[in-house]
């Protein structure tokens, strides 16, 4: 039974008239005739009551046209649903992401994604930067905004820069040096240092420990906790000196923490990466609405807002 058969079978069901069916399905009345034929033979029941003046649906044939409307309409949906996929309009997206660096621009361009393609489901997961990599490898996530991690290169993914980040010192508020507009490295020496734990970020942790190196000094690491948070919470506390990225302005809502650039400066990369065969559609619409901000320069708004 082919699928043309049914519908030739909705039109003379709908009109009651094998003349007016075919007129509509612009086909020979005699083939139109022949399908209905078939069909009855298939199912092995009458559909249809003929005499020369009407045609009559038994309710065998009430019943195939109720069912038939119903196919229908679900293989409109899905032919949609199959086209909305392939252009990217539908499907799912599975991001993986670090908390601060992405602050300032996560948020705003979710919901542009959400604007664009209403019906892909995000499914969103904060994790340790390995994690995420290893997550993306392992096609548990989508996509990642992360930073480089050690094992990066071996793993071989595709990835895009979005932003080097440039580190700074985190200081109290009644500290000295707040009125500074940059500090040299040299100049946390003496200082009682608080960074990241390495297992929360290698490459971040090792970039400090390098510049420190640089600078000829090795760094009396007092605290280190798991999260950013926590290093502005020890900073304000008075525990000693932070030193974390700039994006770590977003974190100071309600913190009185002043960053300073740390000199010569070394930074640190943001970056986007997906699989080697990261070719769905949705996953594809929002890297490409990212690397669209990226190149309008729409990511990077971080700076406190003035007034209001």
């Amino acid at each position: 039974m082919e699928l043309r058969h049914l519908r030739y079978f909705q039109a003379v069901a709908e009109e009651l008239s094998f003349s007016k069916a075919a007129r509509r399905l612009n086909i020979a009345q005699p083939a139109l005739s022949r399908a209905v034929q078939e069909i009855e033979r298939d199912l092995g029941v009458n559909l249809i009551d003929r005499n020369r003046r009407s045609a009559r649906l038994t309710p065998a044939g009430k019943v195939l046209l109720q069912e038939i409307a119903l196919l229908l309409d679900r293989l409109e949906e899905s032919l949609r649903r199959v086209r909305r996929t392939a252009a990217g309009e539908e499907g799912e997206l599975r991001l993986g992401y670090i908390g601060p660096p992405t602050k300032p621009f996560l948020g705003r361009i979710l919901a542009e994604y959400r604007r664009r393609y209403p019906r892909v489901s995000v499914h969103l997961e904060e994790r340790t930067p390995e994690r995420v990599w290893e997550m993306v490898a392992q096609g548990r996530l989508s996509v990642g905004l992360t930073r480089p991690v050690l094992a990066h290169e071996a793993l071989g993914l595709p990835s895009l820069l979005l932003r080097q980040e440039r580190l700074c010192a985190a200081l109290p508020p009644d500290h000295a040096w707040t009125g500074k507009t940059s500090l040299p490295w040299r100049a946390l020496a003496r200082e009682a240092i608080i960074m990241l734990a390495r297992r929360e970020g290698a490459g971040s942790h090792d970039a400090v420990l390098a510049a420190c190196r640089a600078a000829k000094f090795a760094p009396r690491v007092s605290h280190s906790p798991s999260l950013i948070g926590t290093v502005l919470q020890y900073v304000e506390a008075g525990a000693g000196i932070g030193i974390v990225p700039e994006s770590v302005a977003v974190e100071q809502t309600a913190s009185e923490v002043k960053l300073i650039p740390l000199r010569p400066a070394r930074t640190i990369p943001l970056v986007m990466v997906w699989a080697n065969d990261g070719d769905d559609p949705a996953v594809v619409a929002f890297r490409a609405l990212v690397k669209e901000w990226l190149n309008a320069d729409r990511l990077w708004d971080f700076r406190p807002k003035r007034g209001g």
